[in-house]
């Protein structure tokens, strides 16, 4: 059990039936009347963030999330299946708790698989991919001030910005935190 009082960054626990890490806190001692726990809170599984107010002295279960790194390997349309590269074991997984990693992550691709009692709830890809442009209109001849950008798609089939000198075929660098560009890979 953890007190509220004891609410600090990344502390995650259980609350209202759901499972929540603490985004921002602040403990307020007001000239009148009780003292209490001003908190941002962000569910895990549904990524929901909002404000709550606790009383110091409430008590909450801590909620323990265990980490894997997993190998994505294929999808039987209906399901999406990881391997633990130590013990072999598969992990099916719905489209609903894949979706936002897959706009990223192709097969062998390794992922971080977050569990909680056992049940696997999220997917996160790697902080940076490389991925090869399928589609991309060429660039204007002259057309070369800074900031100039174009939509292209990846081989996933995600869509971004990337700048006037990057081709169908290139290879490009992907920060999977913001969807944005980041160089071209060799």
């Amino acid at each position: 059990m953890i007190l509220a009082g004891d609410f600090r960054k990344g502390v995650t626990f259980v609350y209202n039936n759901g499972i929540y890490v603490i985004v921002d806190f602040q403990h307020v001692k007001p000239g009148k009347g009780a003292a209490f726990v001003r908190t941002k809170i962000k569910n895990i599984v549904t990524g929901a963030v909002r404000e709550e107010t606790f009383n110091p002295s409430e008590k909450f279960e801590k909620a323990v999330i265990e980490s894997k790194e997993m190998e994505y390997l294929y999808n039987d349309g209906e399901l999406y299946y990881f391997m633990d590269g130590e013990t072999y074991e598969q992990v099916p997984l719905n489209k609903s708790q894949v979706e936002d990693a897959l706009m990223f992550m192709k097969e062998n691709m390794t992922a971080s698989i977050k569990f909680y009692k056992g049940e696997a709830f999220s997917v996160e890809p790697p902080n940076f991919v490389v991925l090869q442009v399928t589609v991309c209109e060429p660039g204007a001849v002259g057309n070369t001030a800074t900031n100039v950008t174009k939509p292209a798609t990846l081989e996933t089939g995600y869509e971004l910005m990337v700048p006037m000198f990057v081709e169908e075929g290139d290879y490009i660098r992907v920060d999977t935190r913001t969807g944005e560009y980041m160089e071209r890979a060799k």
